[in-house]
């Protein structure tokens, strides 16, 4: 047996401590062969609060062999039985769902309120695939010929590699693992190490409730070419990554090269249309929500507001005084609205942006420096800015900063509005806020996006709908709804002829 290895989930330190983190392969807890790990810092303080395993290529050489022999059994158990699994885990989650959200808080620095929320959907996904398992659903339709009978069934694929970002750390991965698992197949989860407790939270609550060794294997690194080494691994059938648009680009040409399955969510540059028959005062709440939650750290987050020019300085009258309410702080803490970006480097490329857009000619209404002060001290902090005047050529206008940014953009009208919202490389979320029927419905219509809200922000996206993005957001599939069971599937159409005769298909019609 390795070095470190363990059957039990490693105990969680009460004495304020940074844990332990670890893989865990083949139904075992255990440390990276190499027993490298690295330091995981809470970013709103400094602290550390967990170590992480280092891996290496062996350690994703002994995940996938792990998978791959428990999927010659998992993919023969009735997924009514698979489902009974989630159902479980489903529950323990519920009643885990405040020590989850503070240790989500601690990881990655959204607010309590959110981490919450987050754990909330997290929930909500395991109990709809659960349900997912008494469907399953094929299709069944009329042969051409006679005594003969046609239908459409599911089979699972194979191994699935799961690669989530620290963002959402707990509603993505099961936006990815439980459709995966629920259908049949076995999975390699590699989360982001930094924000690595949920990941081993969850695997741990699954495994209690029931899931057999080497279903799921969770591995940790931070290196990228291990995390090649899984996309590239012969024995991984599926991939499914959020992450960067760079980076998902590789990984799509990697495994489109080895023509596997791959499903990749990327990046966002959403909008907000406000016209001038909107409610401002809606509109605003919508904005500073959709802006700063979350720090600004969503891939669905409010990036643009594109405003007809008419009630152009009323909005953003309104939206400055809204968000210098804010109150920035550590998450923990009841009443703070924004926490810390994740990590430095974060905040520097975020300084690097709002310099971007004073160079290009942007005016800066309000924000534009790392908050400082009382309380704030070894955290990531950056205040919610925001700049008017922005036009659509401009880099604050184009490009995903993944931060509190807020690029306003004046149009005359809806058409061009609508020109300017589609005039990005991403089409992930976008909302209008009006008055007027016939407009919202054009925008429905006109809008390349895959997500499309009318009178609300750009982000809260439901369960039971599907989730992802036209043009370099992704590339076509989607998570959620009954649509994310699509991508960890094959179609299998099969043909039952019952007339004790050969009978070929478009030939003997006239037999009929």
């Amino acid at each position: 047996m390795q070095t470190g290895v363990t059957t039990a989930e490693p105990r969680r330190r009460t004495d304020g401590g940074p844990e332990e983190v670890a893989n865990y392969i083949d139904g075992r807890w255990q440390a990276a062969v190499r027993g490298g790990r690295l330091e995981h810092r809470d970013p709103a303080t400094g602290r550390v609060v967990a170590t992480v395993p280092e891996s290496t290529v062996e350690d994703i050489e002994a995940a996938v062999a792990s998978a791959r022999r428990a999927f010659a059994t998992w993919r023969l158990v009735p997924a009514p039985r698979r489902a009974e699994i989630f159902y479980r885990a489903a529950e323990i989650l519920t009643r885990r769902k405040e020590e989850l959200a503070r240790r989500m808080t601690e990881d990655m620095g959204k607010v309590l309120e959110e981490s919450r929320g987050e754990v909330q959907e997290g929930i909500d996904m395991v109990y709809y695939m659960a349900g997912e398992g008494r469907r399953l659903l094929g299709e069944t339709m009329p042969a051409e010929l006679p005594n003969k009978f046609a239908m459409v069934v599911r089979d699972p694929i194979g191994v699935v590699a799961a690669i989530t970002p620290w963002n959402f750390p707990f509603s993505i991965p099961t936006w990815k693992l439980c459709p995966a698992l629920i259908a049949g197949n076995t999975a390699v989860f590699k989360p982001s190490s930094d924000a690595p407790r949920l990941a081993r939270d969850f695997v741990a609550i699954l495994t209690e409730a029931g899931l057999p060794p080497g279903v799921l294997n969770l591995v940790y690194s931070a290196a990228p070419a291990v995390g090649d080494a899984l996309v590239r691994h012969p024995g991984v059938d599926v991939i499914s990554f959020t992450g960067s648009t760079a980076v998902g680009k590789q990984v799509a040409a990697a495994a489109g090269s080895l023509m596997k399955r791959v499903s990749v969510e990327l990046g966002g540059k959403n909008a907000v249309i406000v016209l001038a028959d909107a409610d401002l005062d809606l509109a605003v709440e919508a904005i500073v929500w959709g802006a700063f939650g979350t720090t600004g750290q969503r891939c669905t987050a409010t990036s643009r507001v594109i405003v007809q020019r008419s009630v152009q300085a009323a909005l953003e009258e309104r939206l400055v005084a809204r968000t210098r309410t804010l109150r920035i702080g550590n998450g923990l803490e009841e009443g703070v609205q924004v926490g810390p970006v994740i990590h430095r480097a974060a905040l520097e490329k975020i300084e690097r942006y709002v310099e971007v857009g004073l160079a290009e000619g942007a005016r800066l209404l309000v924000g534009g420096r790392r908050a400082e002060g009382p309380g704030l001290e070894g955290g990531h902090y950056y205040e919610p800015t925001i700049f008017t005047d922005v036009t659509p050529g401009m880099r604050i206008a184009q490009e995903e900063i993944f931060g509190p940014v807020l690029a306003i953009l004046p149009v005359e009208d809806l058409d061009e509005a609508i020109e300017v919202m589609n005039g990005v490389p991403y089409g992930l979320s976008g909302s209008i806020f009006t008055r007027n029927v016939n407009d919202a419905f054009r925008a429905i219509r006109d809008v390349s996006v895959g997500i499309l809200y009318v009178n609300a922000g750009t982000t809260g996206a439901e369960i039971q709908t599907p989730f992802g993005g036209t043009r370099q957001t992704g590339n076509g599939h989607r998570e959620a709804g009954t649509a994310g069971i699509d991508v960890f599937t094959e179609r299998k159409a099969v043909y039952v002829d019952y007339s004790g005769r050969l009978q070929r298909a478009q030939i003997d019609l006239d037999l009929a």
